[in-house]
């Protein structure tokens, strides 16, 4: 009965203490929803609070350095004699004849001492036999120049052949034994280094096109630029040459021989045209005409032959002409008209008429030169006035 009583007052003053606090975790009853997992021994672990006041850790310290690592080198002959095992080639197997392989089934019978005397002996012998042996001279071959002749044309000198093929005049005067002071002659057979068939190519600044050639390497053939190639035969560098196509070859020299006939031509023409503009600007009007040429002197008479036109007036070296009465009624000309005469230096004058019967007609004194007369004949001119 007291047990019963001391369990029933313990059970009751837990009940309080568990209303007034929180009960350890150790003694729970029935009634108690909370408990304090931490007993009185672990109230000051509880407390701790980490990190606080901590100071951080330094700690200075030299890294040791890395030890070197030592290589060794290693020598082809020692690769050879370490890693390479010779043997007995298939191809001479079993032939015992062979003084190498005497030696060396003698040498594993003998000792090592024998050995080496016997390999020192051979060695010298070895030498001594290379000695004797004679030196055989290697023949070089000889490199074959290709040469070509060229006979000397009107107008050629050493400094247009050497132009024409590329060369030093130094070259062709020593290849052809000449001096300085002499002179090429027409018909003279001249040696030069280079192939028939290039030779026919530069004199005719072309090339046929052969099986196997391509742009880049006639270009280099002839020293030339496979672009200005190209260009000068109006295709592309990258366009495929079919077999025997001829290419126009730009040379040097047939580059200068266009420029100089270029610059004739322009030069021609520029004095064609000052010339028609002179006669042109000369004058008002402008007839096309037959102009007959003649000649007439003193001692002349109507019957003498080529005599067109009789005046006592006329003198050597006058510019005169006779005109067509329809020139002096339709078309405005009178006597001393000045004219110019298409193809003719100098100004004429209208000293004459002719007969009736002719139309559009000239009649030009030339003087006493006959020749000249004959020359010129009869022809259709423009004139101005």
């Amino acid at each position: 009965m007291k047990r019963f009583a001391k369990i029933t007052l313990l059970s009751v003053l837990l009940l309080g203490l568990a209303k007034a606090e929180v009960v350890d975790c150790r003694v729970i009853v029935g009634e108690i929803t909370e408990c304090n997992p931490y007993t009185k021994r672990l109230l000051k672990a509880k407390e701790i609070n980490y990190g606080v006041n901590r100071k951080k850790l330094i700690v200075d310290r030299v890294l040791p350095l890395p030890e070197k690592q030592h290589i060794k080198v290693i020598s082809i002959a020692e690769m050879i004699e370490r890693y390479v095992k010779v043997e007995e080639s298939l191809r001479f197997k079993g032939t015992e004849d062979k003084a190498y392989f005497k030696t060396l089934k003698h040498k594993k019978k003998l000792p090592e001492e024998t050995t080496s005397v016997q390999e020192e002996n051979r060695t010298v012998a070895q030498i001594s036999d290379m000695n004797k042996t004679k030196k055989v001279p290697i023949p070089v071959p000889s490199v074959v120049v290709e040469k070509s002749i060229y006979k000397v044309q009107k107008g050629d000198t050493l400094s247009n052949i050497a132009l024409m093929f590329n060369m030093k005049i130094k070259d062709i005067m020593e290849q052809n034994g000449l001096q300085k002071k002499d002179q090429l002659r027409i018909g003279q057979k001249l040696t030069l280094p280079i192939s028939e068939k290039k030779r026919n190519a530069i004199i005719t600044a072309s090339y046929r096109v052969e099986k196997g050639d391509t742009l880049l390497g006639i270009a280099k053939k002839f020293d030339l630029d496979p672009k200005e190639l190209a260009k000068f035969n109006n295709i592309k560098t990258t366009s495929q040459i079919k077999t025997d196509t001829v290419l126009r070859l730009p040379l040097p020299y047939k580059i200068a021989e266009m420029k100089a006939k270029k610059k004739a031509q322009a030069l021609a023409k520029a004095k064609k045209a000052s010339k028609s503009k002179l006669i042109r600007g000369f004058g008002k009007r402008r007839l096309r005409v037959t102009a007959t040429a003649y000649t007439s002197h003193r001692g002349q008479t109507d019957s003498t032959p080529f005599l067109a036109a009789w005046n006592n007036r006329l003198r050597p070296g006058m510019k005169i002409i006779a005109v067509s009465r329809d020139l002096l009624t339709k078309y405005g000309m009178r006597n001393g008209t000045k004219v110019r005469i298409g193809g003719l230096p100098g100004i004429y004058r209208v000293r004459d008429k002719m007969n009736k019967r002719y139309k559009k007609r000239i009649d030009i004194y030339m003087g006493t030169d006959r020749r000249k007369a004959l020359r010129w004949g009869r022809r259709s001119v423009i004139i101005y006035w």
